[in-house]
């Protein structure tokens, strides 16, 4: 294995600059009262939404556990390595104490019995069981000798409860929505398959019940990789990559090891997927975000592991592009078995220079990502979406755009607000974020895209690299003929400008009493209206908007045609942490309203370029 028992010379390697973080949060932390989540921590989801009152504590919990691992395997000296086992094992037992492994808010005992206790008799195998299961079993494999002498038992409750609360239900039941046996495979499916394999490999001593576990977990990557097309889109964008796409890659690769080899992960899909994450990046740490993503990256991502792949599939552009945005330090917010893999992984040197490359196109997707001057985050990246409303994690963003000047987005998607109990309920589309109305769409009639697969984009005009021009019929996302209306994207790399054309012809009763046509646009940083037709976007008041070793990003100019459309400005105070962390303390929507003479038959033009 790649990750080598506590008794190996490689954990006395580990550079100490890597550990600096861990270190410094672990010595503040050791001997204070470990977070502690309650029954009215994990109630508050049935009571009222609230998912991070209980996840952030149970989190708060693992993190402080994976912190005590890695300080118990690279401690210089014998008694600093008891007390870090102690802490080490501490954290153990409470999460063999903890009730349930899962979240409060994929349980169901509260659709089941209207309770809002977890039942210990039918415990629920959720995303957060299996990042349990899988923290537990590295624990054991790295430490196992160790927690032997100094806790006697502790190994054999860590086996106990992995059996009861993740590989027997795992093996009973079949009707697991995220096994994807359904067709509907999504993230969680190699999410948790991976998990369970690392669990099993570590935690699971009979040979046949161990075999029957991964032979389930094999099946059930391969379903999901099968799923992926043939151009390795993620349709949940770059942020679910990672706990998707990265996921399956790692458990390919853990399979590998477990089998000598026999397992070749050396799949054709795989070349793709690995590319992904660099076809997305905008600029420094800003990357495209199509539906519940975040338009800036985590810390705690295993730029590692993808760098790992792409040397191995010959990706130099995949390759560079993780090098350049590996942490010096690993997070235990990513988890132990990924802060394990960080901390032996070798850094690639030089550091790499990340490719921006002038030109992606998925046609899976139909998402258009097209650069001004390649390798370079200097002046225009035009991004836009087609596909449909049924993707996962779905957004109402057919036929969005993205624009970003000197690689920071000022025409922007909001992104993924903090989830609650309307999040992934009959609610949704009642979160701002996820409408089409703070999406910059067209709104013919007033009217909101429709939700479902048949709520899609037809494609009229495929773009290429020479030619990015994208052109989209957008009216079946409202339910509309796909022609009545259509939208154009383009970048003219010599002018320096971008146009998003769109052209409609509506019926008259399309939407009875609702007689406006609105084009919206989201707006980050500071809008200031001009002149008839015009106005300017500056970056000021996006959190770390300035990429660094750059001056701050210029502001980008908008005009518009016709200029006598009435131009409404919404400001969206954001009191929501996740996107304020991301946008600052606000997005400005711009609407255009077309005049009464051209509301069933008409068009509209605006130019982005990027300010002097």
């Amino acid at each position: 294995m790649s990750v080598p028992p506590a008794e190996a010379s490689a954990w006395s390697a580990v550079p100490a600059d890597a550990l600096r973080m861990i270190r410094e949060q672990a010595g503040t932390e050791r001997g204070t009262p470990w977070p502690q989540p309650l029954v009215s921590h994990y109630a508050r989801f049935f009571r009222d939404g609230n998912r991070t009152a209980y996840e952030s504590l149970v989190r708060a919990r693992q993190q402080r556990l994976t912190r005590a691992v890695v300080m118990a395997l690279t401690s210089a000296d014998r008694e600093a390595t008891d007390l870090w086992l102690d802490e080490s094992i501490d954290g153990a037992y409470l999460l063999c104490e903890q009730s349930s492994w899962s979240w409060a808010a994929h349980d169901d005992v509260y659709s089941r019995s209207g309770e809002v206790v977890p039942d210990l008799a039918r415990p629920f195998l959720d995303l957060g069981a299996g990042e349990v299961a899988a923290q537990l079993g590295w624990l054991d494999h790295v430490l196992g000798s160790e927690l032997d002498a100094r806790a006697p038992g502790l190994r054999r409750r860590l086996r106990d409860e992995a059996a009861a609360r993740v590989f027997q239900p795992f093996l009973e039941r079949l009707d697991w929505h995220w096994l994807g046996l359904d067709g509907d495979v999504h993230n969680w499916n190699p999410w948790i398959h991976s998990n369970l394999g690392a669990a099993a490999l570590f935690l699971v001593e009979d040979p046949h019940l161990q075999a029957r576990i991964m032979e389930r977990c094999i099946e059930g990557l391969d379903r999901f990789l099968a799923s992926i097309p043939v151009d390795g889109a993620i349709d949940e964008g770059f942020a679910y990559w990672w706990n998707g796409a990265g996921r399956a890659l790692e458990g390919l690769k853990l399979l590998e090891e477990a089998t000598g080899g026999a397992v070749d992960a050396g799949l054709p899909v795989v070349r793709e997927l690995v590319a992904f994450p660099h076809r997305m990046h905008i600029g420094g740490s800003w990357f495209l975000n199509v539906a519940d993503g975040p338009a800036r990256a985590a810390d705690a991502l295993p730029w590692d592991m993808l760098h790992g792949w792409a040397d191995r599939l010959g990706d130099q552009d995949a390759a560079n592009h993780a090098a350049s945005m590996l942490a010096r330090e690993p997070d235990a917010a990513a988890g132990l078995g990924r802060v394990l893999h960080s901390l032996l992984a070798t850094s690639p040197r030089p550091a790499g220079i990340p490719p921006l490359v002038s030109f992606s196109y998925l046609p899976s997707v139909q998402i258009m990502v097209a650069r001004q001057k390649a390798g370079s985050t200097e002046g225009l990246l035009l991004a836009a979406k087609g596909g449909h409303n049924g993707e996962h994690h779905n957004h109402q963003d057919v036929g969005s755009v993205v624009v970003a000047v000197d690689g920071v987005p000022l025409l922007v998607d909001a992104g993924q607000p903090t989830y609650t109990a309307k999040t992934f309920g009959p609610e949704r589309y009642g979160i701002r974020a996820m409408q089409s109305a703070w999406h910059s769409v067209p709104a013919p009639w007033g009217l909101e895209q429709g939700t479902g697969s048949e709520f899609t984009a037809q494609v009229l005009r495929q773009p290429t690299v020479h030619q990015p021009r994208l052109e989209l019929a957008l009216g079946a996302a409202y339910g509309l003929d796909p022609g009545q209306w259509v939208r154009t994207f383009d970048l003219d790399r010599n002018t320096g400008r971008v146009t998003i054309g769109d052209r409609w012809e509506l019926p008259e009763s399309a939407a009875p009493g609702t007689p406006d046509v609105d084009i919206t646009y989201l707006t980050a940083g500071t809008l200031r209206r001009g002149p008839d037709g015009a106005a300017t976007v500056h970056p000021a008041g996006i959190p770390t908007a300035a990429i660094p070793g750059k001056p701050s990003g210029r502001g980008a100019v908008l005009r518009w045609e016709p200029a006598t459309a009435v131009v409404l400005v919404d400001e969206w105070h954001l009191d929501d942490p996740l996107l304020a962390d991301i946008w600052g303390q606000s997005l400005t929507r711009l609407r255009f309203r077309m005049p009464a003479t051209t509301g069933a038959d008409g068009a509209f033009t605006l130019t982005v370029e990027a300010a002097s």
